[in-house]
């Protein structure tokens, strides 16, 4: 194949396991070595192509362009327990796109649409070959930035509950906080219908990463290298986050402070600049002295700040005057309301305003993940322990089971527990009670990155523009996080 462009050793030979005509997020994200190349003769085939270095055996799939071309549209599909958003060819497409490889094609999964009824299938050769009839990248995309949400819905209902959310917003400076708390109670009555993201654990994303290395380690018969997610010596990390949402908040920021500082851990702190509360300097100095961190939590905790374009762009030169004076490297939406559009404009190094899954939260979702990812420039940091105010305040939940089991699962799975805790809401017995269970559980725990939000930000960019080089038959990472990267194998 002619144009090959990528990673190469010093002899100047490449340093990849695969070539691909095409992208390929998985790779990318887990920085998998892989050469970009031309396609054969220069033209297109129809598919994209992964295959390994000087091997025949192939790894196909249809891209996004090519399905809205022959007019697929996005939606829910299963192959077998495997969740997939986003448009998926038909049978007699994919048999028409296969013929110009030749060889005996044979359906290996079956894929169901939304009614349950067949709507294509993934596709083997008898060489060991794969074609999928779905966009790989554009599937890990759609849920990463919740496209799913309008794949399931129709437009007309997604636009409804926008306008109510906002004029909820809008309209809760003059409710009572009992009816505010009566209508989010309700509300999450309705949210608990939905079936997707499951709560409080949402594999689809995850399932589907495990799925497509499976699919590549065929193709290459021999386990793929990559580079884990946390640096050395941990296999995982706990990351503590507060929200200061009001003058009570502040007063009542010492007794999560002191509960942390019993433990031996450090947090975020996350205030509001225009709330009716003053942070003074000598907080914030007090604060980053005992190494803790300050974020941004929006300008007025009205829930507008991302509503639109227009409305960032006026609240966006106040928003960085406070970050620069408190030094803030952080960002979080207040009451999470997110765009993946205009987050990257806020100009921060990271923001964590997205969970892996919340149902119950005002703009109810899910990004499926419990790893950071990046939405362009920007590291995101995913929730992915409940917030209190939901379990306790909303669910009525009286033990902080749920954090602990949820956590216990992310250590498992090598993921991050991160979560949020409310200064405003700490005279909750439960609330204090099971933060301190959650504190104590892995005080001890050497496993546990217990991390700042913004390292665990410059972790994950020294990650993204680190490789592996092979030399002498042995991987190794280069770049920056050379010193303290982990390598791993996807070997199953």
């Amino acid at each position: 194949m002619a144009g090959k462009r990528g990673v190469e050793t010093a002899s100047g030979s490449p340093s990849a396991v695969f070539e691909s005509t095409a992208p390929f997020a998985l790779f990318d994200y887990f920085r998998v070595p892989y050469l970009r190349v031309d396609a054969p003769d220069g033209g297109s085939p129809g598919l994209a192509e992964l295959r390994e270095l000087g091997e025949t055996r192939t790894l196909r799939w249809a891209p996004a362009d090519l399905l809205t071309r022959s007019g697929r549209r996005p939606a829910p599909h299963l192959a077998g327990s495997l969740r997939i958003f986003g448009a998926v060819a038909t049978n007699a497409q994919m048999q028409a796109w296969l013929r110009q490889y030749g060889g005996a094609w044979q359906p290996l999964y079956e894929v169901l649409g939304e009614s349950g009824a067949p709507a294509g299938a993934v596709w083997k050769a008898g060489d060991g070959s794969v074609c999928l009839p779905f966009d790989p990248n554009d599937a890990i995309a759609n849920c990463l930035l919740e496209r799913y949400l309008t794949f399931s819905r129709r437009p007309s209902l997604n636009m409804l509950t926008a306008l109510a959310r906002r004029g909820y917003y809008r309209a809760r400076p003059a409710l009572p906080r009992a009816l505010q708390l009566s209508m989010r109670r309700a509300f999450s009555r309705l949210q608990a219908k939905r079936e997707f993201p499951h709560w409080p654990t949402e594999t689809a994303l995850h399932d589907l990463y495990a799925f497509l290395f499976r699919l590549t380690r065929d193709v290459a018969q021999r386990p793929i290298p990559y580079i884990g997610a946390w640096p050395r010596p941990w296999s995982w990390s706990l990351v503590l986050t507060h929200d200061v949402e009001s003058q009570l908040g502040l007063s009542l920021l010492p007794r999560l402070l002191d509960a942390e500082l019993t433990a031996g851990y450090r947090s975020s702190w996350n205030f509001v600049p225009k709330k009716g509360y003053t942070v003074s300097d000598e907080l914030l100095q007090k604060l980053r002295a005992q190494g803790f961190e300050i974020g941004v939590h929006g300008l007025y905790h009205d829930g507008r700040d991302l509503e639109s374009l227009a409305t960032l762009r006026r609240r966006l030169p106040e928003i960085r005057t406070f970050a620069e004076r408190w030094r803030a490297r952080g960002f979080r939406s207040p009451a999470t309301l997110r765009s993946a559009e205009l987050m990257p404009l806020l100009g921060f190094d990271y923001d964590s305003s997205f969970s892996d899954t919340a149902p119950f939260e005002p703009q109810g979702g899910g990004c499926c993940t419990w790893l950071p990812y990046m939405i362009g420039d920007l590291v995101e940091l995913p929730i992915t322990l409940e917030q209190d105010h939901t379990l306790f305040e909303l669910m009525g939940h009286q033990d902080g089971n749920v954090w602990l089991e949820k956590a216990n699962f992310l250590r498992e799975r090598g993921g991050m527990a991160l979560v949020i805790t409310h200064p405003d809401y700490v005279e909750n017995p439960v609330l204090m009670e099971s933060y301190r269970r959650l504190l104590d559980a892995f005080a001890d725990d050497e496993s546990a990155w217990k991390a700042l939000p913004h390292e665990v930000s410059a972790w994950w960019r020294r990650r993204a523009a680190s490789t592996l080089e092979e030399v002498d038959g042995e991987w190794r990472v280069t770049g920056p996080a050379e010193n303290d990267a982990q390598l791993a194998f996807a070997d199953s």
